[in-house]
């Protein structure tokens, strides 16, 4: 996706070799406008299935989440929750999902009362690095028995090994920008060609 590209190469920062900071625009201060076009990105490119509700994790996942939801017609978005809260009961599905950015493992939780068997599930976020996230909400979906329609991310790192591995598992991988690489903190990005 173009416009993403574009603010990754304008406004992105390569940390080292393996982070990807692009808080600016989006995931701390969100680029509304820019979160709109990615929504409507991800549904084109999921346009020919069913997609009943969009999963996807707090935090950083969500505003996307909500713009694709939009599109597809304002279907709902269910978040799995990061720690215990007294809002949801304990009939929950749960997943073990370890985040690189935070370097902690997480239980995730999503209630019992809003997956279905039979659901057809897009899974959305924000990255796709090494691909536990991912794992953790494929995970969940297999326990409510729904039917997973793909996975669309804005960022996958292409350098880590969650999409190579899960597409080798027949996943539906969409990603609007790929990282290929960091070199001296400029963010490298895949070309359509490649």
């Amino acid at each position: 996706m173009k416009e993403l590209e574009r603010e990754i190469q304008e406004h992105g920062v390569g940390i080292g070799k393996d982070v990807v900071k692009v808080d600016s625009f989006l995931n701390h201060r969100i680029d509304v406008g820019l979160a709109t076009e990615m929504g409507k990105a991800i549904h084109e490119a999921f346009a020919d299935a069913q997609v009943d509700c969009i999963l996807t994790v707090e935090a950083s996942g969500i505003a996307t989440s909500i713009t694709a939801a939009q599109a597809f017609g304002n279907i709902p978005v269910i978040f799995a929750k990061k720690g215990e809260t007294t809002n949801v009961s304990s009939d929950v599905y749960t997943a073990q999902v370890y985040s690189f950015t935070h370097q902690v493992m997480n239980t995730i939780r999503v209630s019992r009362d809003y997956l279905q068997e039979g659901m057809k599930i897009l899974i959305v976020d924000d990255f796709l690095a090494n691909g536990e996230a991912v794992e953790g909400l494929i995970s969940i979906a297999r326990q409510a028995r729904a039917e997973l329609v793909g996975v669309a991310v804005c960022v996958e790192k292409g350098f880590q090994e969650g999409g190579k591995r899960l597409r080798a598992e027949g996943i539906r991988i969409v990603s609007l920008a790929i990282v290929d690489a960091i070199e001296d903190g400029k963010i490298v990005l895949r070309s359509e060609e490649a």
